[in-house]
Order: structure tokens, then sequence, then C-alpha cells
């Protein structure tokens, strides 16, 4: 038989996430590549999940999702943000933001559009990208002043007449980046200017560091008319398993990710989403908790990189530090990732998967730091091992 899988799915195949776990579990390796915690999220919400199963919360939830949540997520966006969605036709709540991204790009483009990308970029994206038929365009973020960021003319150099959409993540996996309101009002113009839609993924909207602010792009003016605005439950509260996430738009383009979520999954998850909703309305002091404690494993984990010989990059958000390898050595983080558990006794992700260009992120690694302490602490002192080989390296 020929090659089963048709053609534009073909450069996708097993994820590095599911690469790199299997190595970790093979070696016994320390696993600071696919990003989810290790604790679990505020008790009062899994007590909540419990009772919505014990209560009989067991069968298809509504379509668009269960009031309860849809009505936390429209009051959370209106004491945060000051955006006011209508729980009854502009929220849907999705199997995970995954699942939003897939079904946003699915219902509003067609074969031939094109889709502005910020490379590095979260994997799924350019799968749905290609599901959809449309093409990517990607604005390659670099290092700056010790943070990635993106120049402006090249975005705009990006923008054609097949132009659809742009795919806004911020805080930004992998890089840690969180756009500043100046990067964001150069995306919101472009938008403005060409009359495009902006899908923005925002699931870690809540773990940002050193005082830095999320701003979604929504609120720019013009900009919630075509916006379609994503975030979950998985990061905010530490229950990645979950897969609840929800999509914020107007109700025409909400109307339209639904026409397709139905045929996606319809529907899933009502304990989780009662949960979610608890959360939402009564647990943000553990969430601002839990961001405190995950800046001080960021920075626990940056000394550990350093003193074993990366360049670290600062991440402003997110549970990721990026890490430059060319001080240690090594000009390619693939290879150095599939080697890493045997050298070091670590699995990271090598960042340049995440890129239509590879070339422009082949020295770069990247960790989580979503971790318990002493997990954090056993891996910088199996990755001290790395400067110790690369100073007998130097004197050799």
């Amino acid at each position: 038989m020929d090659e089963p899988l048709i053609a534009r799915m073909r450069e996708f195949g097993t994820t590095v996430f599911a690469e790199m776990t299997a190595l970790a579990v093979r070696t016994g390796a320390i696993n600071l590549g696919q990003g989810f915690p290790d604790t679990d999220g505020p008790p009062a919400m899994l007590e909540a999940a419990v009772r919505a199963i014990h209560g009989g919360l067991n069968q298809y939830p509504p379509g668009p999702g269960v009031p309860e949540l849809r009505q936390a997520v429209s009051a959370h966006r209106k004491e945060h943000y000051g955006l006011d969605y209508d729980p009854d036709g502009e929220i849907l709540v999705t199997v995970g933001a995954t699942e939003a991204v897939a079904a946003t790009v699915l219902a509003l483009c067609e074969a031939g559009d094109e889709v502005v990308v910020f490379e590095p970029y979260y994997d799924s994206y350019a799968a749905a990208v290609a599901l959809s038929g449309a093409v990517r365009k990607p604005v390659t973020l670099r290092p700056v002043a010790g943070r990635f960021t993106f120049d402006p003319d090249e975005l705009r150099a990006a923008i054609g007449p097949r132009t659809r959409a742009i795919l806004v993540n911020s805080p930004h996996n992998p890089t840690g980046t969180v756009f500043t309101r100046d990067e964001l009002a150069a995306i919101a113009e472009v938008c403005l200017e060409r009359d495009l839609i902006a899908i923005t993924d925002e699931v870690y909207e809540h773990l940002t560091f050193d005082g830095v602010e999320h701003v979604p792009l929504a609120t720019f003016p013009g900009m919630r008319e075509r916006t379609v605005m994503i975030s979950s439950a998985g990061k905010t509260f530490s229950a990645t398993g979950w897969k609840t996430g929800w999509v914020c738009a107007p109700r025409p383009l909400t109307t339209a990710v639904q026409a397709v979520k139905q045929f996606l999954t319809f529907t899933a998850s009502a304990p989780w989403q009662v949960a979610v909703a608890h959360a939402l309305r009564h647990e943000l002091g553990w969430v601002a908790a839990l961001r405190d404690d995950l800046q001080t494993k960021r920075d626990r984990l940056m000394d550990g990189l350093a003193a074993a010989g990366f360049e670290v990059l600062r991440p402003a958000g997110t549970y990721f530090v990026q890490t430059d390898i060319r001080p240690l050595g090594f000009t390619d983080g693939l290879a150095l990732t599939r080697e890493l558990p045997g050298l070091a006794g670590v699995v990271a992700i090598p960042t340049q998967v995440f890129y239509d260009r590879p070339e422009y992120g082949r020295h770069f690694v990247r960790f989580a730091f979503c971790k318990r302490d002493e997990v954090i602490d056993e891996a910088a002192a199996r990755l001290a091992a790395l400067a110790g080989a690369a100073a007998r390296g130097s004197a050799g």
C-alpha cells in the first residue's frame, strides 16, 4: 500500500514530546522536557470535581460547555481585562487550548489562506494549519537584550493578499517571552490595516514573573471584534490532564468555531468543567502563590543551568527556560538532547523542532522548571557533568 497519510500531514510524525518522554522512561533520566507540573492543583478544585462525579454529572454536558463555567470565564475576563463576553454565545468550552486552536483554524481558514505564526511555535499550530490546507508564514523571534522579540518590519513583510490570520501566543511557549504593549500594538496595527483575524493562545496568562504584565491583544482598540481569545485551566490550575479550555470571541466567530468543534469532540469533561468554574471564582489566590513559587523555581533552574555552562535566557512567563548550548561546545540541540540522558541523566527539548527554519533555533534547548525543588536540584547536579566535560574538552 502507498503511504496512507495525506501529503500535507506527512511532516507530522511522533511529536518531540513523545520521543523525549519515552527516552526519559527508557533511561531513567529526569524529565525536564514536557511542560507538566509534578504536583496537583488547588485541593478545593479537586474536591469539586469529585463531588460532581459522585453527584451524577457524568453524561454529555451542553455543546457550548456547562453554564457555570461559561459564566465564570465571562466574569474572569471582565474582572481581569475589562472584556465583556456574553456567556451565552460568545464563550465556547473546548477540550483544552489545543482543540480550541485547531477548531479555530479549521473554522476560519480556507485552503490556500496564509496564517502568520511566530517561530519557534508550539508544535500543534503547524499541524492545525496543515489540516486546514492553509499555509504557514513564519516570523522569527530572536534574542535581543536577553529576551526573544520580533522585528515589526518582518511581520509586515510576512503579510500578503492571502493572509487570513495571525496566531499569537503570549506568554510564549517555548521562549518564555511576554509580548510588551508596544509589540502587541504593532500586531494590532497590522491586523486592523489588513483586516486580519487574531487567534491568541493565552494559556500562561497568570504565570508571568518579575511583575511583568500579561495584556490580551483583544483589549487594544478595534481588536475585540476580530480576536479569538483562547485559554485553559491546565496551566493556571496545574491540571494539564483535565484538558479544559475555552474560546472567547464575538458571536459570529464563536459560532463558526463551534460548528467545527462539535464534529471534533462535540463535548467533554463535565465534572472538570464544574470544578474549573469553582477555581476561576475562588482559587486565584492559590494561582498567585503558584506564580511566586514558579518564579523561585525558574531562578533555581537558571542558576543550575548557568553553573553547568549554558547561556541562559531569562523567561518572563510560562514553565520554560531557553538555553544557548554553544558555550558548552555543542551546536545541534536535537543531537544534544538525544545524548543528554547518557551524558547527564536529564531530558530536555530541542527548540529547533518548533521552527519552519530550524537553522534559527539549532543552538537552543528548552528546559521546564514546573517541577519539585528536589527534582530541579538533582537535575542541576547532574547537568554539572556537562561543564566538566566541556572543561576537559577545552583542556585537551
